[in-house]
């Protein structure tokens, strides 16, 4: 087991260095793909990488079911949906239409919220709003080096956790293709960045990870508390998302205005290095995960207290930081 996840691992990291730079050099060479002298081919790459091992590990270890297959053929779409934006800026509107299709073409393959009661439409309903909102979740977070690519390393690496602990191999080789492939990019986007993810990298990136999510099971029904901790898991973009709303919110601007309001902003004003900040952004996203990972294991009274404590540590850094103005 240990020998095959670190050759998944490996692979999807060795991969994805290859394809970026292989892409760099042509992107570089052709003008295309660029911002701020900066290649947009990350997203390319770690794409590239984790359907190729994800394919390949799922058929070699029989387990390639409907559910996974699906989750690889959409994020090829929404990675194509995206190259077509990075080629050039698409409408809001434009965006959201490709990102429903691929949603729907998700729902589709079987990948959904299973949440008994509530009944099929509305669990279609949740999916939708989940997939498409952690999707731009993760395009929101992509403002500065390192802070998309980091979050996506760990979220996918406690994903990877709970998949092993739960004897689900499908989840647990689509996480850990995603873990290697991202920790690639990474290695290349670390500040100062030599390459940029893109809107192809980071809608790839929140898309597959909230796929995943979906499918994974956390806990016996009898423990509910466990139906939170795929929020919590993916919590550092679902906070960073709903902070920048609401500082947008008090200033009066539209959610959808660029700004500085972002968190890795707020927090790159006040220590003044792109290292430093990211690392405070990466601890924090490192404690949602953990706290996802211990909420998918312990009783329900536990775990309401774990998501109690970190609501409200949210809830401290979300007014210490509203009160940091980042604009220049």
């Amino acid at each position: 087991m240990l020998v095959s996840c670190f050759l998944i691992f490996s692979c999807a990291f060795l991969l994805s260095l290859i394809f970026i730079n292989v892409l760099k050099k042509i992107s570089i060479r052709n003008q295309l793909f660029i911002s701020k002298g900066i290649s947009l081919v990350g997203g390319m790459g770690m794409g590239l990488s984790f359907m190729l091992v994800a394919l390949a590990a799922l058929m070699l270890s029989r387990s390639l079911s409907r559910e996974t297959a699906g989750i690889i053929v959409c994020s090829l779409s929404m990675l194509v949906f995206g190259i077509m934006d990075d080629r050039r800026e698409l409408s809001i509107r434009a965006k959201f239409l490709l990102q429903l299709i691929a949603t729907c073409l998700l729902i589709l393959s079987g990948v959904r919220t299973k949440i008994v009661y509530i009944g099929i439409p509305l669990n279609i309903l949740i999916t939708l709003i989940w997939v498409i909102g952690i999707t731009n979740a993760f395009n929101h977070l992509d403002v500065m080096d390192g802070a998309a690519g980091g979050c996506a390393f760990l979220i996918s690496g406690t994903l990877f956790i709970i998949g092993v602990l739960g004897q689900d191999m499908g989840s647990a080789v689509l996480s850990l293709s995603l873990a290697g492939a991202a920790f690639g990019f990474l290695l290349c986007n670390f500040p100062p960045a030599k390459v940029y993810m893109g809107n192809s990298g980071s809608h790839f990136l929140g898309f597959v990870l909230a796929s995943i999510a979906l499918i994974i099971s956390y806990a016996p029904m009898e423990r509910k508390i466990a139906l939170l901790s795929p929020l919590l898991i993916l919590g550092l973009p679902i906070f960073d998302t709903t902070f920048l709303i609401l500082a947008r919110s008090i200033k009066k601007n539209l959610p959808f205005k660029k700004s500085n309001d972002h968190l890795v902003l707020k927090f790159l004003f006040l220590v003044r290095s792109k290292r430093k900040a990211l690392g405070y952004l990466l601890v924090l996203c490192l404690l949602f995960c953990l706290c996802g990972l211990l909420v998918s294991q312990v009783s329900n009274f536990f775990g309401g207290l774990v998501v109690i404590g970190i609501v409200l540590i949210s809830l401290k850094i979300a007014l210490k930081m509203l009160k940091v103005s980042a604009d220049v």
